[in-house]
């Protein structure tokens, strides 16, 4: 089993900052690839940006590229996972969630976290 918990979303003008966290806890040997996804009303949840195992490889969606910086720290009981998001749009707003996803023997491993609401305002 893997538990993500999420915090750091909130409110903030068109032009700020706001860097969202996730914690993943308990198997954390099982996952591969990280990544926060993001779903704003009406709209089908879509990838923001993952991050490999090591972090050696991320990948972003083109509407963020430059703007937000994804990164991982593999502690030894607890992995780290979070997003710094600059330049805020109000196309930003949406609910962030973090995912988890193995691979190989582990492939069957796909966890998200409970959500954590970003408000942008113009």
């Amino acid at each position: 089993q893997v538990q993500l918990v999420e915090s750091g979303g909130g409110l903030v003008q068109a032009g700020g900052s706001l860097r969202l966290s996730c914690a993943a806890s308990g198997n954390i040997f099982t996952i591969d690839t990280m990544g926060w996804y993001r779903q704003a009303p009406g709209k089908q949840r879509e990838l923001v940006a993952t991050i490999s195992t090591g972090g050696g490889s991320t990948n972003y969606a083109d509407s963020v590229r430059g703007r937000f910086t994804i990164s991982r720290d593999n502690a030894k009981n607890t992995v780290y996972l979070q997003m710094q998001m600059n330049s805020l749009k109000p196309e930003d707003t949406a609910v962030y969630y973090c995912n988890a996803r193995g691979s190989g023997i582990y492939r069957n491993l796909d966890i998200w976290g409970q959500g954590t609401l970003v408000t942008v305002s113009s």
